[in-house]
């Protein structure tokens, strides 16, 4: 899914706190989202994903530029997800079974993602009673049960282990190749965006500073703030 952005601005009690001249994300792009704590990536994704409302400017979708958010093609996974109370398999299908989707439809779509993200042998476990790298997967596997145009992920493995990681960086990986899913992520693992991210965009004081190839921009930026960012620099 395309998304683009013209002069989008978000404020809180009058302080501005988002305030992005131009931005364009095309239909397929592995995005990763940099920057310092406070310099609005969260808000970012929260607008894109339409959770709040902009106080001012475009944000659009798809190719024909729609500015109502397209929800059913489109999903979130936070940091800290919150599943519901019942086995993994069936978080796996609550958003197919919205959908009016066939149980064998329903159950061959388990079986992938369960098989991808190594939760087959999980399937009738407790949600409760998973670690939270197995909550972080299963959390993932649910919001792309259905296929999703668009997903945004907020440091989806801030709080997991190295072989989770890889893990659910080979899913996303795998999704945005095989079947065109636009990825746009938070992360504060530079190296992650250097590993995972065709093109990162780096965000500083509610602006975006930087946008292009991952690899161009991490290793040679052509902002001075960017460059500091990535030497490990304290922003003020």
């Amino acid at each position: 899914m395309r998304l683009s952005i013209e002069n989008l601005t978000k404020e809180y009690d009058g302080r501005r706190v988002l305030d992005i001249e131009k931005l364009l994300i095309e239909d397929g792009a592995l995005c990763g989202i940099i920057g310092p704590n406070g310099a609005g990536k969260s808000t970012l994704l929260n607008l894109i994903a339409g959770l709040i409302k902009p106080t001012g400017g475009k944000l659009l979708y798809g190719t024909r530029g729609t500015e109502s958010p397209p929800y059913g093609d489109m999903t979130l996974v936070f940091q800290t997800p919150y599943l519901i109370r019942t086995t993994v398999e069936k978080n796996i299908a609550y958003p197919l079974r919205l959908r009016g989707w066939a149980p064998a439809a329903i159950e061959e779509r388990i079986q992938q993602l369960a098989g991808d993200l190594g939760l087959t042998g999980f399937r009738r476990q407790k949600s409760w009673k998973l670690s939270g790298g197995e909550t972080q997967k299963v959390a993932l596997a649910r919001a792309l049960s259905f296929r999703p145009k668009l997903l945004l992920l907020d440091e989806p493995t801030a709080n997991v282990d190295p072989s989770t990681t890889a893990e659910i960086e080979r899913m996303l990986r795998k999704i945005n190749e095989e079947e065109g899913t636009t990825v746009i992520l938070i992360t504060h693992n530079l190296v992650q965006a250097r590993r995972l991210c065709r093109e990162v965009l780096f965000m500083d004081q509610g602006k975006v500073v930087e946008h292009g190839p991952g690899g161009k921009l991490l290793k040679n930026p052509d902002r001075e703030r960017t460059k500091r960012f990535i030497e490990g620099e304290l922003l003020t």
